[in-house]
């Protein structure tokens, strides 16, 4: 596997570990459909939250840039279909975290997507 993959594997692992030491309760992880992926879905206080991961080398600046139009429209349709696939109830938040470094430091950023934006 390359090495930029295994470092992305690397960042999602800890992005789990950082979700579930805070609570959340992971339902699914790489889930796809088409050509989307939800990296991680999870529930939280009443919410079903979808969590988009991004590994980085460096810390990035201004992190919530990582996600443009075209992969929040993407997220919003997959998150649409798997919650009708799932028959689920629930609010829908987008969550992103962050993970920087070969250390794995974690920003998270909640509800960094507006549903209706």
């Amino acid at each position: 596997m390359a090495e930029h993959n295994e470092f992305g594997k690397f960042g999602e692992q800890k992005a789990v570990d950082y979700l579930r030491e805070r609570g959340y309760i992971v339902l699914e992880r790489n889930w796809r459909w088409k050509h989307k992926e939800l990296d991680i879905v999870c529930l939280k206080d009443g919410w079903l939250v979808v969590v988009e991961v991004k590994t980085r080398r460096m810390k990035e600046e201004r992190p919530a840039e990582l996600l443009d139009l075209l992969k929040r429209r993407n997220l919003r349709k997959a998150a649409d279909v798997y919650i009708r696939s799932k028959g689920i109830e629930r609010e829908v938040r987008f969550d992103l975290v962050v993970v920087s470094g070969e250390s794995g430091e974690i920003e998270h950023i909640p509800d960094v997507i507006q549903v209706f934006e």
